[in-house]
């Protein structure tokens, strides 16, 4: 019995020994034997979207009509070249039926070498539907980094967003952000509140309290866009992010509250400014000043009004002879109650947050620190005394 049982194992052995070897087929011929079953595959069945999605697609597709795209442009003054250059892009939502834009000041600013070289004017709005229209910039504050827009569009495109409040927002609620980062019109971002309360920087090296955190996603493009709660209503202005090399969102973004929004935004529309008070002289922005005179810190006194408070202060302005020769140097404003000045737009900024203090009555006198013939002095501008025949608010284009 051992000997037919050892035979019987042998026998697969020699078998499989003696047939004949078959080669494995090439990589040509796999992929050729492979193309005869290419087809479409089929769909499989979606499951049903849950609440919070079908939620989410509601409040963007309500909202989506009421963000524009907006690229903003300067005159060429080169004859030869195309009639406008593009100065950037960002986002704005509609703020009323009447045509009112509302986006961040910083997207209609043009800079050159960091520095302010002007605000634009004329801008473009760019609807959910594709059709441009004109738009022109009538207000802004350097304050709060605000610019309200008049766009020229039919009065029946306009869908203004439903208005929240800030002080119902909760730490940890989930929040919408719509705007256009990098060109890349009308996409959504989802996130939640990470923190309120923020104080953040709105450029010309002043400061906002009470900002939104969040960590939905807000990049390059994306500023002015609206802030979304679950009901679909405008709770902040999305307005910065964390500074990385990249440029880029790191999930940690801030917008204005709606709140500041709806007490800036009526100011802006009806008086195209924050009403501050008139000192009485105006100054060259840094890039001329750089530019024309080499000086690169302070604000240069560029004119003086008669009868105001500057005047009766002794403020000296540059003067000029008939071809534009420099026959004085003005007083180089260095300082504004203690504070370093840098920019005409930072000084702006300062006067509005004055206006804006309503806790506490704006100050009677102001103190500069003032370069003059290479001294630095201070000089006092006593505000309480009103221009004779006016009223005390600065002019459009001074200070």
């Amino acid at each position: 019995m051992i000997r037919v049982a050892l035979l019987t194992l042998l026998v697969p052995i020699l078998t499989a020994q003696t047939r004949p070897r078959v080669a494995p087929p090439t990589e040509d011929t796999t992929i050729q034997r492979f193309r005869a079953h290419a087809k479409p595959r089929p769909v499989a069945p979606r499951a049903p979207l849950n609440s919070e999605e079908r939620n989410t697609i509601r409040r963007f597709k309500e909202a989506k009509p009421s963000v524009v795209y907006i690229s903003a442009f300067l005159p060429n003054p080169d004859p030869k070249g195309p009639p406008k250059i593009p100065t950037g892009s960002g986002t704005g939502f509609i703020w009323d039926e009447w045509g009112h834009i509302v986006t961040n000041r910083h997207v209609i600013s043009a800079e050159v070498d960091g520095k302010l070289f002007a605000d634009v004017t004329e801008v473009e709005i760019t609807l959910a539907n594709g059709k441009a229209y004109k738009g022109r910039v009538i207000g802004k504050s350097f304050a709060y980094d605000i610019a309200v827009i008049q766009a020229f569009a039919p009065l029946e495109a306009m869908r203004p967003i439903p208005l929240g409040q800030r002080s119902n927002l909760q730490v940890g609620q989930t929040v919408l952000a719509i705007g256009n980062p990098f060109g890349l019109d009308h996409s959504l971002t989802k996130g939640v509140i990470s923190a309120l309360g923020r104080e953040i920087s709105t450029g010309y090296n002043t400061r906002t309290t009470n900002s939104i955190q969040t960590d939905a996603a807000i990049n390059p493009g994306n500023s002015g866009g609206p802030l979304l709660d679950t009901s679909g209503r405008l709770i902040g202005m999305n307005t910065a992010i964390v500074a990385t090399r990249s440029e880029g969102s790191v999930g940690v973004g801030f917008a204005l509250p709606v709140d500041t929004l709806n007490n800036i935004v009526p100011r802006l529309i009806a008086k195209g400014q924050i009403e501050t008070v008139h000192m009485g002289f105006t100054t060259l922005t840094p890039f001329d000043a750089d530019q024309v005179f080499g000086i690169k810190r302070g604000l240069v006194v560029s004119g003086v009004d008669a009868d105001t408070s500057a005047a009766r202060a002794g403020l000296r302005p540059l003067k000029l002879d008939k071809d534009g020769q420099l026959i004085a140097m003005g007083d180089i404003l260095l300082a504004f109650q203690g504070e370093p000045l840098t920019s005409a737009g930072q000084f702006k900024a300062f006067l509005e947050y004055l206006a804006m203090v309503e806790a506490e009555p704006p100050p009677e006198e102001v103190v500069f620190d003032v370069l003059r013939e290479g001294q630095v002095i201070k000089v006092v501008l006593d505000l309480r005394k009103p221009v004779a025949g006016r009223p005390v608010k600065p002019p459009p284009d001074s200070l």
